[in-house]
């Protein structure tokens, strides 16, 4: 019945010695490279540097640690894959960076080390030291340190030692970066002018029938020979698929209305509301403090629980409420008419129960177990489940029920032979298994199931070219004369009006950063521009007004916006070094080798020299 929950873990339960050493790894602060750890054993090497298996387990760990504290819900085996292969990335890149810092000869001294100590603590100690007013008390930290035990200062100065270099490599290779004011000024506007505009579309695709626009086959073809990327299709799976949802069964939603119901009687008889939501709610940002949701506005609550706070008795706990988030206990402490109110609740999401959570397990290793001695339509009829055959694409994964299936494409493209099934994976929303049909590498869509596309794409270009046709004639005559609505009304067309708005924003009708909006900022108050065209659509567009950005406004953050912006493209620089480091690196991964799980039917063999 545990297998499942074993192989959600991997490689944390390989091996629970070496887990731990990797543990005391990372809790105690040794280098990333593992180098100080003794060893035992590699999983891989960048350049012939060995990756170790501790300096695997000590960031697998931390991230792992990282991505449950973020979610309520354990950890699936899909996002541990992902885990698995962020810490393996993690290290090789620690790894690179250290061979970069040798290659240029950067290092660190004792009085760098020393001046850093007493003036720069680590990002994990300054808020302790951080005043409400963002002052920094030195001699209080100083005071600290001057407290600290011999092991301590040795794990600090590792940490200085480590740090400050990176901080030299780092400033070598984002030297450089500079933003003006001219610069910050333009993204400031970009981010801040507004105008208003009237535009005409001229909608090529729907103002022209396709009988007017007919394509020749030999357009098509030579469209298809110089255009052959278009028509790349990703590798593809026929699987079998069965899903177990895990989604609360109605006896969960009633067991969890009962325990909604046992709750309120708890408060009734005497029990404190505030203990009982920090115990019970799962609403980590009230229950903590006592349920306190603070004022809220009429209308700002879901609906089932709105026409309760505004209708329920004051300091009178509700009944159970049932809404899409689950079952509260809602208690008003005070309101101001139908306006807002003041309120505390308890929140009992709906979830499985243990019992429930413990079946579906069991279901789920009964089925891989039955998959290992029959097809998985078979397993799966004889565990009381569906099956379907479905079509997975590589680039895309997707199974309807359980969601992204990664972790599935990964067995089906890489693993699998046709005929085979998979164990059972896990996602967010459900388990699943998958078996092996047939596979297809990737590939181009043939000619003749390309043709409809291609014609449509033809088709559309000529349609455009009639419509900047069209428009032009519009222009022309605006320009001698005639007014924009009075032509366009004559051409069968509308005229849509705007409010203000950004570079940035989505305009209906127009879209989002494209041509047209740049045209349109382009223009002056009450001038009209020539044909503008966009990948779906033609316009014709007047300017009514621009409101430029507040320079003084401006001026008043240059500072955070130069700073802002600087790290920005620092991030981007370093992101880009790295990549461009690891495409030039020799990096071999042998993880599925070494860690690859104990077959458990296999005879037990001694280590050699026992």
């Amino acid at each position: 019945m545990m297998r499942q929950m074993r192989e959600a873990t991997k490689p944390i339960m390989l091996l629970a010695a070496l887990a731990f050493v990797g543990l005391m790894v990372f809790q105690w602060g040794m280098d990333i490279t593992g180098q100080s750890s003794g060893g035992v054993g590699e999983i891989g090497s960048v350049n012939r540097e060995a990756v170790t298996y501790d300096a695997y387990m000590a960031t697998y760990r931390n991230l792992y640690d990282q991505v449950q504290r973020g979610q309520e819900l354990p950890i699936t085996s899909q996002q541990n894959k992902e885990i698995e292969d962020a810490a393996f990335d993690e290290v090789v890149n620690a790894l690179l960076i250290r061979q970069e810092l040798r290659k240029r000869g950067i290092t660190v001294t004792g009085a760098e080390i020393s001046q850093a100590a007493q003036l720069s603590p680590p990002a994990d100690l300054r808020p302790q030291f951080t005043s409400e007013t963002g002052q920094f008390d030195a001699v209080g930290y100083q005071t600290f340190l001057a407290t600290l035990p011999p092991d301590q200062l040795v794990l600090l100065e590792a940490y200085y030692r480590d740090v400050i270099p990176r901080g030299k490599l780092l400033r070598q290779i984002a030297s450089g970066i500079f933003m003006s004011d001219g610069d910050l000024w333009r993204q400031f506007r970009d981010q801040n002018d507004q105008i208003e505009i009237r535009f005409a579309p001229l909608d090529p695709s729907s103002r022209y029938d396709d009988v007017d626009f007919p394509v020749a086959a030999n357009d098509v073809a030579a469209y298809y020979d110089a255009n052959q990327d278009e028509f790349a299709t990703p590798a593809r799976a026929r699987v079998v698929v069965t899903v177990l949802d895990k989604t609360p069964t109605a006896a969960d939603t009633v067991s969890m209305g009962d325990k909604a119901t046992t709750l309120r009687q708890e408060i009734l008889d005497g029990g404190d509301f505030a203990e009982v939501a920090a115990r019970e709610s799962s609403d980590q940002g009230s229950a903590q403090i006592g349920g306190d949701l603070g004022v809220f506005p009429k209308d700002r609550m879901v609906n089932e629980f709105d026409s309760v706070a505004f209708s329920i008795g004051l300091n009178t706990l509700s009944e159970p409420i049932r809404t899409s988030f689950g079952y509260h206990l809602l208690e008003v402490t005070d309101r101001w008419g139908q306006d807002s109110a003041q309120a505390r609740h308890i929140l009992i999401p709906f979830e499985r129960t243990d019992d429930s959570e413990i079946a579906l397990l069991m279901l789920a290793d009964s089925l891989e177990d039955m998959a290992e001695t029959m097809s998985l339509a078979q397993a799966a009829t004889n565990a009381g489940l569906t099956s379907a055959t479905i079509e997975l694409a590589e680039n895309f994964p997707f199974v309807q029920g359980a969601g992204q299936v990664s972790e599935g494409a990964d067995w089906a493209f890489q693993d699998a032979e046709p005929g085979d099934v998979s164990p059972v994976f896990e996602t967010q929303q459900a388990f699943y298994a998958l078996e092996l049909i047939s596979a297809e590498e990737e590939g181009f869509l043939p000619l003749g199931d390309a043709t409809v596309a291609i014609e449509a794409t033809l088709r559309f270009a000529m349609k455009m070219e009639r419509a900047v046709s069209d428009g032009q004639q519009i222009v022309d005559r605006i320009a001698a004369g005639e007014t924009f609505d009075a032509v366009v009304s004559e051409m069968g067309l509308e005229i849509t009006e705007t409010e203000f708005f950004s570079r940035n924003d989505f305009v209906p009708g127009m879209g989002r950063q494209n041509g047209a909006i740049g045209a349109a900022f382009g223009l002056r108050p009450g001038e009209i521009s020539g044909v503008v065209t966009t990948r779906a659509n033609a316009f014709i567009i007047q300017q009514v007004n621009y409101a430029v950005a507040d320079s003084a406004a401006w001026l008043s953050q240059t500072l955070q916006q130069r700073q802002t912006q600087v790290a920005v493209v620092e991030q981007t620089r370093l992101a880009e070094w790295i990549e461009a480091l690891r495409a030039s690196a020799r990096i071999i991964d042998r993880r599925d080798e070494v860690l690859a799980p104990v077959d458990e039917d296999a005879p037990l063999q001694m280590p050699m020299g026992f």
